[in-house]
């Protein structure tokens, strides 16, 4: 069996992916920073919490942002106004066998 190599990510599905790479990332060192303020009993507590809020809607916004941009991506990859298949989808594949490809 073949394996298949993936495609290169168009750049505004990789812009998406790397925004919400970045706001986990900053999502995680602000939910350290919250731990260790919380066991030093610290005041910085209360804005490291809001800042792990914050970061947390920021991931969730990115996450939707790549699903978003993958599903325009994909819709730019087929013929307009057609209801052509995607590139390697199973409709595809299925119809390359049926033709003898």
């Amino acid at each position: 069996m073949a394996v298949r190599r993936r495609g290169r990510l168009p750049d505004e599905v990789r812009g998406a992916a790397v925004r919400a790479g970045m706001s986990f990332a900053f999502t995680v060192v602000a939910f350290v920073v919250a731990l260790l303020a919380s066991w030093a009993h610290t005041g910085l507590l209360t804005p490291a919490l809001a800042l792990m809020a914050l970061g947390v809607f920021l991931t969730a916004w990115c996450l939707i942002d790549v699903v978003v941009s993958r599903q325009v991506a994909a819709s730019r990859r087929r013929a307009p106004n057609s209801a052509a298949p995607l590139d390697g989808s199973r409709e595809q594949r299925n119809g390359e066998r049926a033709r003898g490809h």
